[in-house]
């Protein structure tokens, strides 16, 4: 089966009322991973890379990995999304290279870091749309700002080394770069319901990321998140004004303690802290969330595999000898977050109904 347009896969989740995990993807064993996942559980799938994804692999690696994809797994609808484009030339290269579906980012200016205003975020989406669109390529956009809402270990002292979290090797929260600090809990960064019912309407984009109060990264909140911390009740009300519009939520890793664990016990570090809980986001997926992104779990569940490898047989040099419970690892949030979302089953139904052949 070809890869397919985002948009097709969404609108079949919409109609049935289910979600559908979005996962970054670096390197092959990533894509094996979600993709075995995905044939055990019988869904459609949506795999993202983000620009640094793209610069670390490059372009080319990761499309023939992924029309492998595609190829030894025909029964399996897959979506190729550019994650986070920072400006339409980013967008228009992932299109040159096969992406099924890409996201313009507006919400921030093209350095990633500096919110952009209302009329630049409805120029330069409405710029994508209207190229991606004739070329059956799909187009996510955002309304809001994510960022650092939550919690993030304390900036290093003067002299000190900066502290990298398991994101990025960058600020902590962020994604490649990609995030506005906002810190604290100042709610002028979430996405206002008016806003979006324009942009949608001005921009007509697929999809629609909001901003309700998760970030990047893997230090999110200092405790257990409640609906009110991540304001869901922004997701119902936009969801109330745009039934139509399939809904995205970015930074939905649910950082799982027992994932915390394996990599502090394998020698790892890692603060406590907490993600969003799987059930928010199932709350969610019944007010109009059709796409949810994951990445941090991913990475955690593969590097604390790597750290027990190490720790338990210090002789071993052969990267299949990692590499391959490390996928495994990974394969299994995958697979867990597929069955709590409810895409599982869902291939073989989109095929039955004559959406995808």
């Amino acid at each position: 089966m070809p890869l397919v347009p985002l948009r097709l896969v969404l609108d079949h989740a919409a109609a049935n009322n289910y979600g559908v995990g979005a996962f970054n993807v670096n390197n092959m064993e990533q894509i094996q991973a979600i993709m075995e996942a995905a044939k055990e559980t019988d869904s459609p799938v949506i795999v993202q890379a983000s620009r640094g994804a793209r610069s670390y692999s490059q372009d080319n690696y990761l499309r023939h990995l992924m029309l492998a994809a595609s190829e030894l797994y025909p029964q399996i609808p897959v979506v190729m999304h550019q994650d986070h484009g920072n400006c339409p030339a980013t967008c228009f290269s992932a299109i040159k290279y096969g992406f099924t579906s890409v996201m313009m980012d507006g919400s921030l200016m093209e350095d990633a870091k500096t919110p952009g205003s209302y009329d630049y975020n409805v120029g330069v989406t409405r710029e994508v749309v209207q190229v991606a669109h004739a070329m059956g390529v799909s187009v996510e956009g955002e309304i809001g700002c994510l960022g650092q809402v939550g919690h993030a270990p304390a900036a290093p002292a003067k002299g000190e080394a900066a502290h990298h979290d398991l994101e990025t090797e960058k600020e902590p929260g962020d994604t490649d770069g990609h995030a506005a600090s906002t810190g604290g809990m100042d709610t002028s960064h979430l996405t206002d319901p008016d806003e979006a019912e324009r942009f949608v309407a001005e921009t007509k984009v697929d999809a629609l990321a909001v901003a309700i109060g998760t970030s990047h990264g893997a230090y999110k909140f200092k405790t257990k998140p409640t609906g009110e911390v991540l304001k869901m009740s922004l997701i119902e009300e936009i969801h109330r004004r745009l039934p139509n519009t399939h809904l995205v939520m970015h930074g939905s890793s649910s950082v799982p303690e027992e994932l915390q664990a394996v990599i502090r016990q394998y020698g790892g570090t890692m603060e406590e802290t907490y993600g969003v809980p799987v059930e928010e986001i199932q709350r969610g997926i019944k007010h109009g969330v059709r796409k949810i992104n994951v990445d941090t779990d991913c990475r955690m569940a593969i590097t604390g595999a790597i750290r027990k490898v190490f720790a338990e047989n210090p002789r071993a040099f052969d990267p299949r000898d990692y590499l391959k419970p490390a996928r495994e690892a990974m394969k299994a949030v995958v697979m867990a977050r597929m069955i709590a979302f409810g895409q599982a089953g869902n291939a073989t139904k989109m095929r039955a109904a004559g959406v995808i052949k």
